[in-house]
Protein backbone atom coordinates (compact mmCIF):
# COMPACT_ATOMS: atom_id res chain seq x y z
CA UNK A 1 0.00 0.00 0.00
CA UNK A 2 1.08 3.59 -0.55
CA UNK A 3 1.81 5.55 2.60
CA UNK A 4 -0.26 8.73 2.45
CA UNK A 5 -0.69 9.49 6.15
CA UNK A 6 2.00 9.00 8.81
CA UNK A 7 1.73 9.26 12.59
CA UNK A 8 4.61 10.49 14.72
CA UNK A 9 4.32 10.01 18.49
CA UNK A 10 6.79 11.82 20.71
CA UNK A 11 7.32 12.76 24.32
CA UNK A 12 7.06 16.40 25.32
CA UNK A 13 10.72 16.53 26.32
CA UNK A 14 12.21 14.82 23.25
CA UNK A 15 9.95 15.59 20.31
CA UNK A 16 12.13 17.60 17.89
CA UNK A 17 14.38 14.79 16.67
CA UNK A 18 11.58 12.28 16.08
CA UNK A 19 9.28 14.80 14.39
CA UNK A 20 12.10 15.84 12.05
CA UNK A 21 12.57 12.17 11.17
CA UNK A 22 8.87 11.71 10.41
CA UNK A 23 8.71 14.98 8.44
CA UNK A 24 11.59 13.85 6.23
CA UNK A 25 9.74 10.61 5.49
CA UNK A 26 6.58 12.53 4.60
CA UNK A 27 8.54 14.78 2.27
CA UNK A 28 10.05 11.71 0.63
CA UNK A 29 6.71 10.13 -0.28
CA UNK A 30 4.40 13.18 -0.25
CA UNK A 31 2.43 12.04 2.81
CA UNK A 32 0.41 13.92 5.42
CA UNK A 33 1.93 14.04 8.93
CA UNK A 34 -0.03 13.73 12.17
CA UNK A 35 1.98 14.50 15.30
CA UNK A 36 0.90 13.37 18.77
CA UNK A 37 2.86 14.83 21.67
CA UNK A 38 2.40 12.96 24.95
CA UNK A 39 3.36 13.68 28.52
CA UNK A 40 2.01 10.99 30.86
CA UNK A 41 2.04 12.18 34.49
CA UNK A 42 4.19 10.44 37.03
CA UNK A 43 1.25 9.74 39.35
CA UNK A 44 -2.49 9.28 38.93
CA UNK A 45 -4.18 12.34 40.36
CA UNK A 46 -7.14 12.27 42.70
CA UNK A 47 -9.24 15.39 43.34
CA UNK A 48 -8.77 17.16 46.68
CA UNK A 49 -11.68 16.93 49.15
CA UNK A 50 -14.20 19.68 49.63
CA UNK A 51 -13.01 22.09 52.30
CA UNK A 52 -9.73 21.42 54.08
CA UNK A 53 -11.01 18.08 55.52
CA UNK A 54 -8.53 18.39 58.39
CA UNK A 55 -9.77 16.75 61.64
CA UNK A 56 -9.11 18.14 65.08
CA UNK A 57 -7.11 15.20 66.56
CA UNK A 58 -3.36 16.03 66.30
CA UNK A 59 -2.29 12.66 64.80
CA UNK A 60 -5.10 12.56 62.24
CA UNK A 61 -4.57 16.25 61.50
CA UNK A 62 -0.88 15.69 60.59
CA UNK A 63 -1.79 12.78 58.28
CA UNK A 64 -4.50 14.82 56.58
CA UNK A 65 -2.14 17.74 56.03
CA UNK A 66 0.43 15.37 54.50
CA UNK A 67 -2.22 13.95 52.12
CA UNK A 68 -3.29 17.44 51.07
CA UNK A 69 0.32 18.46 50.50
CA UNK A 70 0.85 15.40 48.28
CA UNK A 71 -2.25 16.22 46.23
CA UNK A 72 -1.22 19.82 45.75
CA UNK A 73 2.22 18.69 44.55
CA UNK A 74 0.47 16.42 42.04
CA UNK A 75 -1.64 19.33 40.82
CA UNK A 76 1.48 21.48 40.49
CA UNK A 77 3.25 18.78 38.45
CA UNK A 78 0.15 18.41 36.26
CA UNK A 79 0.18 22.15 35.59
CA UNK A 80 3.88 22.04 34.77
CA UNK A 81 3.38 19.11 32.38
CA UNK A 82 0.46 20.88 30.68
CA UNK A 83 2.56 24.00 30.22
CA UNK A 84 5.37 21.84 28.81
CA UNK A 85 2.99 20.26 26.30
CA UNK A 86 1.72 23.64 25.15
CA UNK A 87 5.27 24.95 24.75
CA UNK A 88 6.36 21.85 22.84
CA UNK A 89 3.30 22.08 20.58
CA UNK A 90 4.20 25.67 19.65
CA UNK A 91 7.79 24.63 18.92
CA UNK A 92 6.65 21.70 16.72
CA UNK A 93 4.28 23.98 14.77
CA UNK A 94 7.19 26.35 14.16
CA UNK A 95 9.48 23.49 13.10
CA UNK A 96 6.96 21.99 10.68
CA UNK A 97 5.97 25.31 9.12
CA UNK A 98 9.59 25.57 8.02
CA UNK A 99 9.94 21.98 6.77
CA UNK A 100 6.58 20.41 5.88
CA UNK A 101 3.22 22.14 5.57
CA UNK A 102 0.84 19.15 5.36
CA UNK A 103 0.46 18.34 9.05
CA UNK A 104 -1.51 18.60 12.26
CA UNK A 105 -0.29 18.59 15.86
CA UNK A 106 -2.23 17.21 18.82
CA UNK A 107 -1.34 16.85 22.50
CA UNK A 108 -2.44 14.29 25.05
CA UNK A 109 -1.93 14.29 28.82
CA UNK A 110 -3.16 11.04 30.37
CA UNK A 111 -2.13 8.47 32.94
CA UNK A 112 0.01 5.48 31.98
CA UNK A 113 -3.01 3.25 31.39
CA UNK A 114 -4.48 5.68 28.88
CA UNK A 115 -1.44 6.09 26.63
CA UNK A 116 -2.10 2.97 24.54
CA UNK A 117 -5.71 3.93 23.80
CA UNK A 118 -4.77 7.51 22.91
CA UNK A 119 -2.19 6.23 20.42
CA UNK A 120 -4.55 3.54 19.11
CA UNK A 121 -7.20 6.09 18.18
CA UNK A 122 -4.71 8.05 16.05
CA UNK A 123 -2.94 5.01 14.56
CA UNK A 124 -6.23 3.57 13.28
CA UNK A 125 -6.57 6.56 10.94
CA UNK A 126 -2.99 6.56 9.65
CA UNK A 127 -1.09 4.23 7.33
CA UNK A 128 2.09 3.95 9.38
CA UNK A 129 3.38 4.95 12.82
CA UNK A 130 6.97 6.19 13.11
CA UNK A 131 8.95 5.31 16.23
CA UNK A 132 11.97 7.59 16.14
CA UNK A 133 15.27 7.41 18.02
CA UNK A 134 14.20 9.44 21.05
CA UNK A 135 10.97 7.51 21.60
CA UNK A 136 12.86 4.25 21.12
CA UNK A 137 15.13 5.31 23.97
CA UNK A 138 12.20 6.18 26.27
CA UNK A 139 11.59 3.02 28.30
CA UNK A 140 8.49 4.52 29.94
CA UNK A 141 6.64 5.80 26.88
CA UNK A 142 8.10 3.67 24.07
CA UNK A 143 6.53 0.29 24.98
CA UNK A 144 3.12 1.90 25.51
CA UNK A 145 3.24 3.52 22.08
CA UNK A 146 4.23 0.21 20.47
CA UNK A 147 1.33 -1.52 22.20
CA UNK A 148 -1.20 1.07 21.10
CA UNK A 149 -0.03 1.43 17.50
CA UNK A 150 1.19 -2.04 16.55
CA UNK A 151 -0.66 -4.61 18.65
CA UNK A 152 -3.98 -2.87 19.23
CA UNK A 153 -4.60 -1.77 15.62
CA UNK A 154 -2.89 -4.17 13.22
CA UNK A 155 -1.26 -1.15 11.59
CA UNK A 156 2.46 -1.29 10.76
CA UNK A 157 5.22 0.53 12.61
CA UNK A 158 8.55 1.79 11.28
CA UNK A 159 11.26 1.83 13.94
CA UNK A 160 14.08 4.25 13.09
CA UNK A 161 17.00 3.86 15.52
CA UNK A 162 19.67 6.48 16.13
CA UNK A 163 22.09 6.68 13.23
CA UNK A 164 19.75 4.95 10.76
CA UNK A 165 18.89 6.47 7.41
CA UNK A 166 15.16 7.13 7.63
CA UNK A 167 13.59 6.18 4.31
CA UNK A 168 10.45 4.79 2.74
CA UNK A 169 12.32 4.21 -0.52
CA UNK A 170 14.96 1.64 0.46
CA UNK A 171 17.19 0.26 -2.29
CA UNK A 172 17.82 -3.13 -0.67
CA UNK A 173 15.38 -4.79 1.72
CA UNK A 174 15.74 -7.94 3.80
CA UNK A 175 12.45 -9.76 4.55
CA UNK A 176 12.45 -12.15 7.50
CA UNK A 177 10.08 -14.94 6.41
CA UNK A 178 8.73 -17.93 8.34
CA UNK A 179 5.31 -18.59 6.71
CA UNK A 180 3.44 -17.21 9.73
CA UNK A 181 0.54 -14.78 9.54
CA UNK A 182 2.52 -11.95 11.12
CA UNK A 183 5.26 -12.21 8.48
CA UNK A 184 2.64 -12.29 5.73
CA UNK A 185 0.99 -9.16 7.08
CA UNK A 186 4.35 -7.38 7.28
CA UNK A 187 5.04 -8.21 3.62
CA UNK A 188 1.57 -7.08 2.56
CA UNK A 189 1.82 -3.79 4.46
CA UNK A 190 5.28 -3.16 2.99
CA UNK A 191 4.36 -4.00 -0.63
CA UNK A 192 4.72 -0.43 -1.84
CA UNK A 193 8.33 -0.12 -0.73
CA UNK A 194 9.17 -3.75 -1.66
CA UNK A 195 7.87 -3.37 -5.20
CA UNK A 196 10.02 -0.29 -5.84
CA UNK A 197 13.23 -1.52 -4.19
CA UNK A 198 16.19 -2.47 -6.36
CA UNK A 199 16.61 -5.75 -4.49
CA UNK A 200 14.49 -7.77 -2.06
CA UNK A 201 16.05 -10.72 -0.29
CA UNK A 202 13.68 -13.13 1.45
CA UNK A 203 15.56 -14.84 4.27
CA UNK A 204 14.44 -18.07 5.94
CA UNK A 205 16.33 -19.44 8.95
CA UNK A 206 16.47 -23.24 9.28
CA UNK A 207 13.46 -23.83 6.97
CA UNK A 208 12.07 -27.32 6.56
CA UNK A 209 10.71 -28.53 3.24
CA UNK A 210 7.24 -29.91 4.03
CA UNK A 211 3.84 -30.20 2.41
CA UNK A 212 2.64 -27.51 4.81
CA UNK A 213 4.40 -24.62 6.48
CA UNK A 214 7.26 -23.50 4.23
CA UNK A 215 6.17 -25.76 1.36
CA UNK A 216 8.19 -28.22 -0.68
CA UNK A 217 10.52 -25.41 -1.78
CA UNK A 218 10.86 -22.98 1.16
CA UNK A 219 10.46 -19.33 0.16
CA UNK A 220 9.26 -20.05 -3.39
CA UNK A 221 5.65 -19.13 -2.62
CA UNK A 222 6.34 -15.71 -1.07
CA UNK A 223 8.95 -14.98 -3.78
CA UNK A 224 6.36 -15.66 -6.48
CA UNK A 225 3.84 -13.44 -4.68
CA UNK A 226 6.30 -10.56 -4.48
CA UNK A 227 7.36 -11.02 -8.09
CA UNK A 228 3.74 -10.62 -9.22
CA UNK A 229 3.80 -7.25 -7.47
CA UNK A 230 6.87 -6.14 -9.37
CA UNK A 231 9.53 -6.86 -6.76
CA UNK A 232 12.97 -8.14 -7.74
CA UNK A 233 13.34 -11.08 -5.36
CA UNK A 234 15.90 -13.66 -4.34
CA UNK A 235 15.57 -16.28 -1.59
CA UNK A 236 18.26 -17.00 1.01
CA UNK A 237 18.09 -20.15 3.17
CA UNK A 238 20.17 -19.54 6.28
CA UNK A 239 21.40 -22.00 8.92
CA UNK A 240 21.14 -20.73 12.49
CA UNK A 241 24.11 -22.77 13.80
CA UNK A 242 22.51 -22.51 17.22
CA UNK A 243 22.24 -18.70 17.12
CA UNK A 244 18.98 -16.77 17.72
CA UNK A 245 16.99 -16.07 14.54
CA UNK A 246 17.21 -12.30 15.12
CA UNK A 247 21.00 -12.50 15.29
CA UNK A 248 21.18 -14.48 12.04
CA UNK A 249 18.88 -12.01 10.25
CA UNK A 250 20.82 -9.01 11.53
CA UNK A 251 24.11 -10.44 10.34
CA UNK A 252 22.62 -11.30 6.96
CA UNK A 253 21.34 -7.72 6.66
CA UNK A 254 24.92 -6.56 7.19
CA UNK A 255 26.33 -9.06 4.70
CA UNK A 256 23.85 -8.03 1.99
CA UNK A 257 24.10 -4.26 2.66
CA UNK A 258 20.36 -4.03 3.37
CA UNK A 259 18.81 -0.60 3.96
CA UNK A 260 15.79 -1.96 5.85
CA UNK A 261 14.47 -5.12 7.53
CA UNK A 262 10.82 -6.15 7.16
CA UNK A 263 9.47 -8.73 9.59
CA UNK A 264 6.45 -9.80 11.60
CA UNK A 265 6.02 -8.80 15.25
CA UNK A 266 5.22 -11.67 17.57
CA UNK A 267 4.15 -11.81 21.17
CA UNK A 268 1.08 -12.25 23.34
CA UNK A 269 -0.23 -9.39 25.47
CA UNK A 270 2.07 -10.48 28.30
CA UNK A 271 5.11 -10.49 26.00
CA UNK A 272 4.64 -7.09 24.37
CA UNK A 273 6.93 -5.14 26.66
CA UNK A 274 9.52 -7.92 26.41
CA UNK A 275 9.28 -7.69 22.61
CA UNK A 276 9.91 -3.94 22.72
CA UNK A 277 12.91 -4.44 24.97
CA UNK A 278 14.24 -7.18 22.69
CA UNK A 279 13.81 -5.06 19.56
CA UNK A 280 15.47 -2.11 21.29
CA UNK A 281 18.47 -4.14 22.46
CA UNK A 282 18.79 -5.79 19.05
CA UNK A 283 18.78 -2.46 17.19
CA UNK A 284 21.18 -0.81 19.64
CA UNK A 285 23.69 -3.65 19.40
CA UNK A 286 23.58 -3.98 15.63
CA UNK A 287 24.35 -1.52 12.81
CA UNK A 288 21.37 0.88 12.71
CA UNK A 289 18.73 -0.10 10.18
CA UNK A 290 15.07 0.91 9.93
CA UNK A 291 12.85 -1.95 11.05
CA UNK A 292 9.40 -2.32 9.45
CA UNK A 293 7.09 -4.31 11.76
CA UNK A 294 3.53 -5.55 11.39
CA UNK A 295 1.38 -7.73 13.59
Amino acid sequence: MAFKSLLSVAGADHSDQDVRTAASLCAEVGAYLSVLIMSPPRLVMSPPPLGDAIPEWPGQRAQAIARLDKRFRQIERFSQDTASLEKTSREIHKLLRATWRCYDVDTEHCDKAGVGDAVRQRALCNDLTIVGPALLNDINLGPLVINGSLFDTGRPVLVVPKGAEATLSPRRVLVGWDSRAEASRAVREALDLLSTAEEVRVALVDPEATCTGSGAEPGADIAAYLTRHGARVSVDLLPSAGKPVATVLAQHAIDTSANMIVMGAYGSRRLRERLFGGVTRWIVRKPPLPLFLAR
